[in-house]
């Protein structure tokens, strides 16, 4: 695999292309996250969701490796896909880590990402990396985006005059939420 300034442009486009699949694995998730944790959490829309992944894709560093991750589970397929449970898995868990960014996040996104992966099943005809890349993509960009309610207002662990996740969560700026 080779990856392009012309490469990311397209890895970006195809997540946009994917928009209605991956909100609602992003509101399914939520939900069922809702439920086992006993809190509301917001549902996202497509607009929410395509305005993240221009934030992602602008950040060329962060951009390069998603396109990377993205190509490789949109080509992968494994004969009879057990033998391939590792490695797509791996992919994709790394995918949604990168995508939400850096610490405590990442670790975040990278749990996300199993259970979203085990209720996502992809159609017969796709290669078998691509659930998991639905998964993935959701998995990140939920963590990401706004909607927990742990996530609004200073953390009572904050020491000091930072800013708080609210304000670093208002689309100010790119690589919020890290």
């Amino acid at each position: 695999m080779k990856v392009t300034p012309d490469t990311v442009a397209a890895e970006r486009q195809w997540v946009l292309d994917r928009t209605p699949v991956v909100v609602d694995v992003v509101n399914e998730t939520r939900a069922h996250l809702g439920e086992l944790f006993e809190t509301e959490v917001d549902a996202i829309t497509e607009t929410q969701f395509r305005r993240e992944v221009d934030v992602v894709f602008a950040d060329g560093d962060v951009a390069v490796n998603v396109a990377g991750y993205v190509g490789l589970l949109r080509e992968l397929d494994v004969a009879r896909d057990y033998p391939g449970f590792v490695v797509d898995e791996v992919l994709g868990r790394e995918l949604a880590a990168t995508i939400a960014g850096g610490q405590p996040l990442a670790l975040l996104a990278q749990a996300t990402f199993h259970v979203a992966d085990v209720r996502t099943h992809g159609d017969d005809d796709e290669a078998a990396g691509v659930d998991d890349l639905d998964a993935a993509l959701a998995a990140g960009f939920q963590t990401r985006l706004p909607g927990w309610s742990w996530k609004e207002g200073r953390s009572p662990f904050s020491v000091g005059d930072g800013p708080t996740a609210s304000s670093e969560t208002d689309g100010s700026a790119p690589g919020r939420n890290r």
